[in-house]
């Protein structure tokens, strides 16, 4: 995430996509909402089937990654649970929101990616350094907070800037 927080994905490159383009018919167009029609009497994917399994390959991957994160703030198998499965019933319906929010908060990627280097270190040690869960919380919070204010802070200088 710190090395590609400032890249744009190419989706020419996308290996699950040309792994589908290698396997499935697929149409230049758009034709409305449907993932498959048929030409000829052949089924043809759209272009639209391939927006869907992107973003079930998203959740799949978000799901997959999200567990060894809880696990690093607890080990009850219900709290894992739930909160996995609220994760993932609320990612979809809060992307717009976390889309636009990545786009104002410039600088919250990169409080993201310090997230995750924090619950990877914090993983690794647990063996041997136990941090409260109230202390975990606090530090993931805290990064959070900072990298969202430090890109407001910024934001607001750099239009005071251009301004002058």
């Amino acid at each position: 995430m710190l090395v590609f927080a400032g890249q744009r994905p190419d989706l020419d490159k996308n290996p699950l996509l040309h792994w589908i383009r290698g396997h499935l018919r697929i149409t230049n167009g758009l034709h409305g909402e449907h993932f498959f029609v048929l030409r000829d009497g052949r089924r043809w994917a759209t272009p639209m089937f391939l927006v869907l399994v992107l973003i079930e390959a998203n959740d799949l991957v978000f799901a997959i990654d999200s567990i060894p994160a809880i696990f690093a703030i607890t080990t009850d198998p219900f709290i894992v649970f739930t909160s996995n499965i609220f994760a993932i019933m609320g990612l979809r319906a809060l992307y717009f929101l976390l889309a636009d929010m990545a786009e104002r908060f410039h600088l919250l990627k990169y409080g993201l990616a310090t997230v995750l280097v924090f619950i990877g270190a914090k993983m690794t040690l647990m063996p041997w350094l136990h941090l409260p869960v109230e202390w975990s919380l606090a530090v993931v919070g805290g990064i959070i907070l900072t990298s969202v204010l430090l890109s407001l802070i910024m934001t607001r200088k750099e239009d005071r800037m251009r301004s002058l």
